[in-house]
C-alpha cells in the first residue's frame, strides 16, 4: 500500500530544531511545482483487474493476487470498449484484454476530460477496504473546483448502490464463489464551465481504483414527464418472445418524446427487440397508430446488466395529464425482470411476436399490474421536473386503480391549472414499504420483496439523475420507525439526503411523516412518539428550503396520532382517495418553486 509522508517529515524537522526561515528566505518567492500534463485516463493505467478464467494469476487487483473474471463480465454484457449507461451517464470500459492493465490507482494523476455537465460519472471501487479522496476539478477558463469522491470496497461494499455484481473472484489458487462489485458514483461540477482535466484524488489509504471517466452531459430542453423506481428484481413468465404494452400517465406535455429503460439489478443482459409509443384510446388500444422509436439510430438495443438505455428523441406530441402506452418488444427469454410493483395500473402482455406497432389490441391477451424494465418518459422543452421521493402513500396505494389519483398526480393537475408558478413535470419516486435508512430490497439477486433499497441508497438513480430535476420532495420516515429505526436515526438520513440534495443545485422540501395509530405496527409503544419527534425535527431544524406539513393535514384534531376517519382508506396507515387529494390540494405551489 503507498502511502505519503510529506507533512509528517515537516514537522520532525521543526521539532528537531530545524532553524526557522529568516526574513530574507521567507521573502523568496517558492517556485511553483510543475503541473502534470493531464493525459488519457487509459494512459495513466498502472494496475490488472480483470483475467481470464484460463488464466487468473495474470491480473492482481487487490495485492493478493485476486482479480475480476473476464468471462462474468462478458455475461454481464460489460464488455472491453462498450460505453454502458448509468444514472444517466454514459462510460466506456477499457478497450483492453485481461491480464492488460484497465485502471488506474489514484494518486493525483491528472486526467484529460473535456465537456460540460453537471457531473463527472467515474467506473470505480475501492480495495483494501473503502478508498476515499479529494481531487480537483479544472475548467476551461482556468477556475478549478474540488470533490470528494468514495469508492466501496469491491468485495464488501453495499449491493444496493453497485452498478455491477458478478458471481466469482479469480485468484491464482483458482476461482471462488463470491461477489465482486463495480460502482458508477457522480460528483457534481460547475454546471456553467466547460471541463478542461480532473486530477484524481491523492491516495490516502485503501486503494481508489478508476476504470473509466467521464463528464455527465446537463439536461436540457427536455423535463419528466412520468418515472417509477425500479422496487425490486422478481421472477417473471418466463416470458419468451412477448411484447410488453405499459400504461403509463403524463402529467406535462410536450412536442417530442423519449423514453428510459433500465436493468437495475440485474446480472445478465436484456435484449429489446423494438418499441413504440402512443395515446391510449381504452385499454391495449392506442388512439392513432404507435410511433416507432429507436436507440442510437437501431430499432433495438441491449441493456447490460445494470445499465439503462435512452431511446432517441422522436416527434410525437404527448398530451398532458394522460395515458401513453409504451410498448417494447422481448425477442429473448425473460425468466426475471427490474419492476416497480404498486403500479395500481393495468398494463399488458402479448402472445408470442413483436406487437410493438400494433394498433390492434387483439394480441395483447394477459394483464399485468407491474412496470417491468420502463423508469422514465421525457418531453421535449418545459421548465424541468419536480421529484416526489417517498413510500407508499407517495407510490399510490389504496388510491383507486387505473384513475391516476395518487396525490402527485393530484398535484401535477394543479400546476397545469395555473400560472404563477412554472409548469413543472412531476415524477413519481414512491416505492411501497420503502424506507429512509435501510433496505427492504438487499440490492441483489432475484426477490419477492419489492420494498427497494433505501431512500439513501436510492438518491443518486431516483433523485439526482433525473431528467432536469429542480425539486426534491421527501416524504419517507413511518415505515422506519414502524419498523423499530429510531427518531435519530431517521433524522441523520433525512438530513444526509437533504444534503447530498442540495450539493447538486436542488431546492429541497420535506412533508411531515403523517399519523397512522390504529395500524398494527404504528400503535406498537414509542412508536408515535418517535414519529412526532421527528416531524418536529423537520418543522423547526431549517435543514430544509420548505416544509409541507402532511401530519397537519390528514390528521384527527381530536386524537392527532390517527388519521381523519374521511381520509382514511381504511387500514389506518395510507390515505383514500380524498386524502391523498387533500396532500396535494395543501400545497403552496410556490414551495415547490423557490
Amino acid at each position: 500500500m503507498r502511502r505519503r509522508f510529506w507533512g509528517t517529515t515537516v514537522v520532525l524537522g521543526l521539532l528537531a530544531g530545524v532553524a526557522p526561515l529568516t526574513d530574507a528566505t521567507a521573502a523568496e518567492p517558492r517556485r511553483a511545482e510543475p503541473r502534470q500534463k493531464p493525459l488519457p485516463l487509459e494512459r495513466l493505467f498502472d494496475n490488472r483487474a480483470v483475467s481470464s478464467d484460463e488464466q487468473p494469476a495474470a491480473a492482481d487487483f487487490d495485492g493478493s493476487g485476486a482479480s475480476l473474471s473476464a468471462q462474468d463480465l462478458t455475461a454481464a454484457g460489460w464488455t472491453p470498449g462498450r460505453t454502458v449507461g448509468v444514472d444517466a451517464a454514459r462510460l466506456q470500459l477499457p478497450r483492453t484484454q485481461p491480464g492488460e492493465p484497465d485502471n488506474v490507482r489514484a494518486d493525483g494523476q491528472s486526467v484529460a476530460v473535456a465537456g460540460r455537465g453537471d457531473a463527472l460519472a467515474f467506473l470505480v471501487a475501492g480495495t483494501g477496504g473503502e478508498a476515499s479522496g479529494t481531487g480537483t476539478v479544472r475548467y476551461r477558463d482556468g477556475s478549478s473546483s474540488e470533490y470528494r469522491l468514495t469508492a466501496p470496497d469491491w468485495r464488501s461494499g453495499p449491493l444496493a448502490t453497485k452498478s455491477v455484481a458478478l458471481p466469482h473472484i479469480n485468484s491464482p489458487q483458482g476461482q471462488r464463489t463470491e461477489t465482486a462489485r463495480l460502482y458508477v458514483v457522480t460528483v457534481p461540477v460547475d454546471r456553467g464551465r466547460e471541463v478542461s482535466e480532473v486530477a484524481l484524488p491523492q491516495d490516502n489509504g485503501p486503494d481508489l481504483h478508476v476504470f473509466a471517466l467521464s463528464v455527465r452531459a446537463a439536461t436540457t430542453g427536455w423535463s419528466g414527464t412520468w418515472s417509477a423506481s425500479t422496487a425490486g428484481y422478481t421472477a417473471v413468465g418466463p416470458w419468451v418472445d412477448r411484447t410488453l404494452r405499459l400504461v403509463v400517465h403524463s402529467s406535462v406535455g410536450g412536442p417530442r418524446v423519449r423514453i428510459r429503460l433500465d436493468n437495475t439489478f440485474a446480472r445478465t443482459p436484456v435484449r429489446i427487440g423494438s418499441a413504440t409509443v402512443a395515446v391510449q384510446r381504452s385499454g391495449a388500444e392506442p388512439r392513432q397508430a404507435p410511433v416507432r422509436l429507436t436507440f442510437r439510430g437501431s430499432a433495438g438495443t441491449e441493456i447490460p446488466a445494470g445499465a439503462q438505455a435512452f431511446s432517441d428523441p422522436v416527434d410525437f406530441d404527448v398530451p398532458a395529464d394522460s395515458n401513453l402506452l409504451v410498448s417494447f418488444h422481448l425477442p429473448g427469454s425473460v425468466s426475471a425482470a427490474p419492476v416497480h410493483s404498486q403500479a395500481i395500473q393495468r398494463s399488458y402482455l402479448s402472445t408470442a411476436g413483436d406487437h410493438s406497432g400494433d394498433s390492434a389490441p387483439t394480441a395483447y391477451t394477459s394483464t399485468i399490474s407491474t412496470w417491468p424494465f420502463l423508469t422514465g418518459v421525457d418531453v421535449g422543452g418545459g421548465p424541468g421536473s419536480l421529484v416526489m421521493l417517498g413510500d407508499s402513500i407517495t407510490d399510490g396505494v389504496k388510491s383507486t386503480q387505473n384513475a391516476n389519483l395518487r396525490w402527485p398526480n393530484v398535484l401535477a393537475r394543479r400546476l397545469l391549472a395555473q400560472n404563477d408558478v412554472p409548469h413543472y413535470g412531476v415524477i413519481n419516486h414512491g416505492i411501497s414499504a420503502n424506507r429512509v435508512v435501510s433496505d427492504r430490497y438487499p440490492g441483489d439477486g432475484i426477490s419477492t420483496d419489492t420494498g427497494g433499497v433505501s431512500a439513501l441508497h436510492r438518491l443518486d438513480r431516483d433523485v439526482l439523475s433525473q431528467t432536469s430535476a429542480r425539486t426534491m420532495v421527501v416524504f419517507e420516515g413511518v415505515n422506519d420507525v414502524r419498523w423499530g429505526a429510531s427518531s435519530g436515526e431517521v433524522i441523520a438520513g433525512l438530513k444526509e439526503v437533504a444534503e447530498r440534495a442540495r450539493a447538486r443545485g436542488l431546492r429541497v422540501v420535506a412533508a411531515t411523516i403523517a399519523p397512522c395509530e390504529g395500524e398494527n405496527l404504528c400503535t406498537a409503544p414509542g412508536v408515535d412518539a418517535q414519529r412526532t419527534a421527528v416531524n418536529t425535527w423537520i418543522r423547526t431544524s431549517g435543514t430544509y428550503d420548505a416544509v409541507l406539513d402532511f401530519d397537519a393535514v390528514l390528521r384527527d384534531p381530536a386524537h392527532p396520532a390517527r388519521m381523519l376517519p374521511e381520509y382514511d382508506s381504511g387500514d389506518h396507515l395510507h390515505p383514500g382517495d380524498a386524502g391523498l387529494t387533500a396532500l396535494a390540494e395543501s400545497i403552496d405551489l410556490k414551495e415547490l418553486a423557490g
